[in-house]
């Protein structure tokens, strides 16, 4: 028998092998990132259904339908089906909120925009056998009804135009219209849509960047680019004020502001989009809300995710040069931030982050985000 002909045997088995082999190695770590969004979501989702839900279907219904909706977009972008008992319990709440001018808001409220876009986007989601296209189709036409524009009497030349807000305080501000503006876009319109034409103005001017889109006298006296949270009634940002007069720019604005301009049709190249992008570079951090600490920090973090797909980059390199690979990070975050019982809760309770249920719905949005397919957004 010749060498080539014993060597055969011993080669057969080592090919047999190299799938044994293969299935050894350890998972990559997009794998590995996949296994714990997958983990960290299921406890999430469980702490709703057995902690989070009220016997009316609501989630903490006594604050509106709002955190409802966010809730239950969370829960279905966490792959549950409209069918699911508890995702059909939230549905049926939200549907009483449905009103004769198309608004799905609760009567009386100051929060007829935020309300209806979320229900917009809450039912868009379920939407999966066209039972709510009239309700989307009302309440889109509402949304477009309250916009700060003519019909209320503001010119383009006025600071508010444009743009959409709580009625308490009677502005328009950049956190209203960036749900406004997802609104429209699920609803079916896009970059021609006027509604989005206008919004897109407003949401120009508050940004920290001067040019032709933006000639209000705030850039000027702090040119970062980044935003701040409304240009109309003399303005204001959340983050306060510089030395001279200039409103400070801060993450979850500047995200949100950065999310609606893609929404609104401009491309990375556009100056506005280029600018935003340079302060998110200057300013990348998940462990706060850059420019407010630990203040809104899930609110920050589920608009971060939105706006970093929205933008189609897998990673960030920050001013310093270090790439960050955002989905991984954000998992790692929220991971990390989840209590035992899988809910998350901000131990700064501004802007009711002190809600379980409200932040939960974040957190489960922000890791909806991260999936390793690109068709979820």
């Amino acid at each position: 028998m010749s060498k080539s002909t014993t060597m055969l045997p011993v080669i057969l088995i080592l090919l047999a092998l190299v799938p044994l082999v293969e299935s050894a190695k350890p998972d990559s770590s997009a794998n590995a990132d996949q296994r714990r969004l997958q983990q960290v979501a299921a406890r999430g989702v469980s702490y709703l259904r057995t902690k989070g839900q009220q016997a009316d279907g609501s989630f903490s219904g006594e604050t509106g339908p709002g955190i409802t909706s966010l809730v239950t977009i969370g829960l279905l972008r966490s792959d549950l089906p409209p069918s699911d008992p508890m995702v059909a319990r939230s549905l049926k709440y939200l549907e009483g909120f449905i009103q004769p001018s198309g608004g799905i808001h609760q009567d009386g409220t100051l929060y007829r925009n935020y309300e209806t876009c979320l229900a917009i986007l809450c039912f868009t989601e379920a939407n999966r056998d066209g039972r709510y296209d009239e309700a989307i189709k009302k309440a889109d036409a509402f949304i477009k009804g309250i916009q700060w524009d003519k019909e209320e009497g503001i010119t383009r030349s006025n600071p508010g135009f444009g743009g959409a807000g709580y009625g308490r305080h009677n502005r328009p501000d950049l956190s209203n219209t960036a749900f406004f503006i997802e609104a429209l876009k699920a609803a079916g319109n896009d970059a021609d849509s006027e509604a989005v034409k206008r919004a897109l103005v407003f949401i120009s001017r508050c940004q920290n960047l001067e040019s032709e889109h933006n000639t209000t006298s705030f850039p000027a006296k702090n040119p970062d680019g980044g935003f701040y949270y409304t240009v109309a009634a003399g303005g204001s940002s959340q983050a306060g004020k510089t030395e001279n007069g200039g409103l400070r720019s801060y993450a979850s604005m500047t995200y949100a502001g950065l999310k609606s301009m893609i929404y609104a049709g401009l491309d990375a190249d556009d100056p506005r989009v280029v600018a935003a992008v340079s302060w998110i570079r200057e300013n990348y951090d998940l462990t706060e809300n850059p420019g407010l600490g630990d203040a809104g920090h899930f609110y920050f973090l589920h608009t971060f995710a939105k706006a970093l797909s929205a933008l189609g980059q897998d990673e960030i390199e920050d001013v310093n040069g270090k790439k960050h690979f955002w989905r991984s990070e954000l998992i790692v975050e929220l991971s990390r931030r989840q209590r035992r019982d899988g809910s998350w809760v901000n131990r700064n309770t501004r802007w009711l982050e002190g809600d379980a249920n409200l932040v939960s719905g974040y957190a489960l949005l922000a890791l909806s985000y991260c999936h390793a397919t690109t068709d979820r957004e």
